[in-house]
């Protein structure tokens, strides 16, 4: 029984949140990985250490076992967190002999597949522990057998089930009251971490338990000597010492990197039958620890809202699912993201803080985007996302306003009794046909846009559920800047074809969101979404397209005024300037 799927309504908000996060998970992968790389070799080799004193020996610890050494292996299921009944034949579910340690083999790796009958104490959120044994060929496990060796056996224990806490009560319904009236009485009992947990809300939190079905067991390759004072603090949890002699046992890790969270299987009275795959299997140091700093990685991302709940395990998809090759690229290619970014954020206020002029320019198209920015930012406040991400669109709709500002006069209007904001055209947008088309290509195009969001808000609002008619509005005005939004670019392609010229555009910073563009585009491709979506990718795709198209057809006119307000024959002239003041200067030389 797989885990319940999410409540029917919140489909749309899943897509836009996949499409806010499409082109930035490339990011979020290459800065796990850098981080995990850095966290580890800070750890080998800028631990602190603590001191030592001179007046005591130096106790160095050595691994108990030698490489290739044969162990047995006993693992026992019990409901019990300690274990001490060896004798009981019923708990031991697996039992492997002269395993070798360390060593890499098909003798070294062995994986077993049975099913498992559930007691009815574990249908009602009972527990389940994983007892693994390991003991040198021939010697036993109890302690209570006389043949016990302390130094040639140890053992570790893990959960088999985890318990998870269940969602609250979907706060969303059917404003109209009458759609999906069953549906609405249900609850949403899917899978959710600790942090998603609302603590604002009344009631006790419901948990639920949840069954791993696979167990890897992986045994530690380290035979490192370590002076008791100097253990890396990453290594210093994991290391199980024998009291004796001081050294210490291999350790055992229970590899659960790869479990995603989707794999869980819900327990309850309905369940009869269980899948439980277990194997054991060696490990390199160098592979266990970058596996632990991967995982310490995520936390500190989801610690400072870089990273959402859950999308550990996409990123983590994609690396099982993904083409190898295809994943290279990727990684090579999200750190190039990253610089296009940084370059096309530069280039933008570069070019509106240094425009003298808004001729051949879509002055409508920087308040629309300045619309649709606040829209988006309205929307992730009201459904609680992480601060990161709030300030980075908060910037985003300060940016925009400021490019209002540059794009038009605005005025402070005292004439009644509450000021108001004013905006008046610029002469050099007003005073040409730039206007005139631009009013032309906005009052067909909203048309389009209107018919198009109206058409959704009514499908939203019969099909789907909102917290309120507020987040409906705000849902449904988002949808549309995602799905409609790049119609606000063709303004500026209209504008364009009418001058037939493409000077005053800021072709620097429109090459760089380009080239992010396609990097998104190779995303689709590796990142899970749906195929509507996926295609949905390649809209700005085809608007870049004709841009470059018009860029090529129409020629450089020399009397056209560019970005910065100077034309072509202005260089020319200030050129012959400069060349008649040389031949003066040289006559005079002469």
């Amino acid at each position: 029984m797989a885990p319940p799927p999410a409540a029917a309504g919140g489909g749309g908000a899943a897509q836009q949140q996949r499409q806010q996060q499409g082109g930035g998970i490339g990011q979020t992968i290459s800065g796990i990985i850098r981080i995990a790389v850095f966290w580890y070799f800070a750890s080998k080799f800028f631990a602190p250490k603590r001191p030592v004193d001179p007046s005591q020996p130096v106790v160095v610890m050595s691994n108990l076992f030698q490489k290739g050494e044969p162990m047995d292996m006993w693992v026992y299921l019990s409901g019990n967190e300690k274990f001490n009944d060896f004798g009981n034949d019923g708990s031991l579910v697996w039992h492997e002999t002269n395993i070798p340690y360390a060593t890499w083999g098909p003798e070294s790796t062995q994986t077993l597949s049975m099913d498992y009958y559930p007691s009815e104490n574990l249908k009602h959120n009972g527990s389940l522990y994983a007892h693994v044994f390991f003991a040198r060929s021939g010697y036993p496990p109890d302690p209570n057998d006389p043949e016990y060796q302390p130094q040639a056996a140890f053992g570790r224990t893990h959960a088999v089930v985890t318990y998870l806490p269940k969602s609250k009560a979907d706060k969303k319904r059917s404003l109209l009251g009458t759609a999906n009236g069953a549906e609405e009485g249900e609850l949403a009992a899917q899978v959710v971490d600790d942090g998603e947990v609302d603590s604002k809300d009344d009631g006790p939190v419901e948990w639920i338990s949840y069954w791993k079905p696979n167990i890897t067991i992986n045994l530690v390759e380290d035979f490192s000597r370590y002076s008791q004072n100097a253990v890396p603090p990453n290594i210093a949890p994991y290391i199980n010492i024998d009291s004796t002699t001081g050294n210490y046992y291999p350790t055992i890790f229970f590899n659960e990197f790869w479990l995603l969270r989707d794999k869980l299987i819900a327990i309850n009275e309905t369940v009869n039958e269980l899948p439980l795959n277990l194997e054991v299997s060696p490990i390199s140091m160098t592979k266990w620890q970058l596996f632990q700093q991967i995982d310490q990685s995520f936390q500190i991302h989801r610690s400072y809202g870089s990273m959402l709940e859950g999308e550990s395990d996409e990123l983590k998809r994609v690396f099982l699912e993904g083409n190898p090759y295809l994943l290279v690229i990727t990684m090579v290619v999200s750190m190039l993201h990253s610089v296009f970014d940084f370059l096309a954020f530069k280039n933008d206020i570069q070019f509106w803080n240094k425009n003298k002029s808004m001729e051949g320019l879509s002055a409508k198209s920087v308040v629309v985007s300045f619309i649709s920015q606040l829209i988006v930012f309205l929307y992730l406040l009201d459904n609680d996302t992480s601060w990161m991400i709030l300030a980075s669109s908060g910037i985003g709709c300060c940016i925009e306003f400021w490019k209002i500002g540059k794009a038009m006069h605005i005025e402070i209007d005292r004439s009644g009794m509450i000021p108001r904001l004013k905006f008046r055209d610029r002469e050099s947008y007003a005073g040409n046909k730039t206007k005139e088309y631009d009013d032309i290509a906005m009052k067909y195009l909203s048309y389009v846009l209107f018919f198009l969001a109206a058409c959704f808000s009514i499908y939203s609002l019969m099909y789907e559920r909102h917290k309120s008619w507020y987040s409906w509005i705000l849902s449904s005005m988002t949808s549309c800047v995602y799905m409609f939004g790049f119609i606000m670019m063709c303004p500026q392609l209209f504008i364009n074809y009418k001058l037939k010229s493409v000077a005053h555009l800021p072709w620097r910073q429109m090459t760089y969101k380009f080239l992010n563009t396609i990097i998104d585009d190779l995303f689709a491709f590796v990142i899970k979404m749906p195929t509507l979506h996926r295609l949905s990718v390649f809209r700005d795709d085809l608007i870049f397209l004709i841009y470059l198209y018009q860029r090529w057809i129409y020629p450089v006119d020399k009397k056209r005024v560019n970005e910065f307000g100077f034309g072509g024959e202005d260089d020319q002239a200030s050129a012959g300037t400069v060349a008649t003041a040389t031949d003066e200067d040289e006559k005079k030389t002469n």
